[in-house]
């Protein structure tokens, strides 16, 4: 059976690392805003073209990695440009965007008018993985959807896993990002709290990586981020503040009397108003830092 022809939009940290593990298998049609990307990917190989329109012309599926659903409704329905004005009925997008479920699902109702397919295959476990081949990627959308987008997304990575109809993969998604929002500042509170009471850090994470407080924050983020000269996670406070207020918005009423999930975005939201929206979620670590007189991070606050 002939390949498809494949299309990506949006080649930033992520959306760049998972279209590179593409290109091994597929020739692809790319499309970036960023002009510095487009050469990249063309001096990989990939056919370089100036509109998402473009991309939709040259392919059967479609996959999108971006910032926010809003962004992909633009790529998707933008006027002149938008992928609509090139994709075919029978066409398929694939949404790698860590994206809302309502708004999946808008978008999906009004492509089945054109004959267009939309699923949402979210990914979790950053550019190393990305890069690695070892991301999880949790698709929502029918059997037949999923079986036809699978062999697509086991290039990028085997921990494919189809979680539900259309939508479900943005909704573990979001609960996945509250749950490592999380456990990075409790790692963050805890590791303080231990330096402020004249415990060793390095120490500390050490035991408790070989204890039940363990989690990706201890055992990924002090290591290879805290403990090194490599601060920056390079995934900003405004994309994990919008992923813990999905979280927030899809728990609804029902949870009201729960205080977690907005305490963390509230966190998130104190983050943002001191170092931006671009700030790095590593320095959030400041705020331990100072609330227990201690140095914790190798690299420096910036002034």
């Amino acid at each position: 059976m002939d390949k498809p022809r494949v299309g990506y939009v949006g080649l930033g940290v992520m959306g760049g690392a998972l279209a590179r593990r593409l290109l091994r298998e597929h020739a692809l049609t790319v499309f970036d805003l960023s002009p510095e990307r487009r050469a990249e990917f063309a001096a990989l190989g990939a056919t370089v073209v100036d509109s998402p329109a473009a991309v939709g012309a040259a392919s059967d599926v479609v996959l999108t990695c971006l910032p926010t659903s809003a962004q992909v409704r633009d790529v998707i329905f933008g006027d002149n440009h938008g992928l609509i004005r090139g994709l075919k009925a029978g066409a398929m997008i694939v949404d790698q965007t860590s994206g809302a479920t309502a708004a999946t699902r808008a978008m999906a109702a009004e492509l089945a008018g054109s004959g267009i397919e939309l699923i949402d295959a979210p990914v979790s476990g950053g550019p190393r993985g990305a890069e690695a081949g070892t991301i999880a990627i949790m698709a929502g959308g029918t059997d037949e959807q999923y079986a036809r987008a699978a062999p697509l997304l086991t290039v990028i990575s085997p921990n494919v896993t189809h979680v539900g109809p259309l939508g479900a993969g943005h909704t573990l998604k979001a609960l996945n990002n509250m749950m490592s929002a999380a456990n990075r500042l409790l790692a963050f509170e805890a590791v303080s709290i231990a330096a402020a009471n004249g415990l060793d850090p390095a120490v500390v994470v050490d035991v408790i990586n070989k204890s039940s407080g363990r989690n990706n924050a201890t055992m990924t983020v002090f290591p290879n981020n805290i403990f090194t000269d490599d601060f920056a996670m390079r995934f900003t406070m405004a994309l994990m503040e919008k992923d813990v207020a999905l979280a927030a918005e899809l728990a609804g009423d029902g949870f009201a009397h729960l205080t977690l999930t907005p305490l963390i975005l509230r966190n998130y939201r104190m983050g943002i108003e001191r170092f931006g929206a671009s700030g790095d979620i590593h320095e959030m670590l400041r705020f331990y830092e100072e609330a227990a007189g201690v140095k914790i991070a190798k690299v420096p606050a910036r002034d």
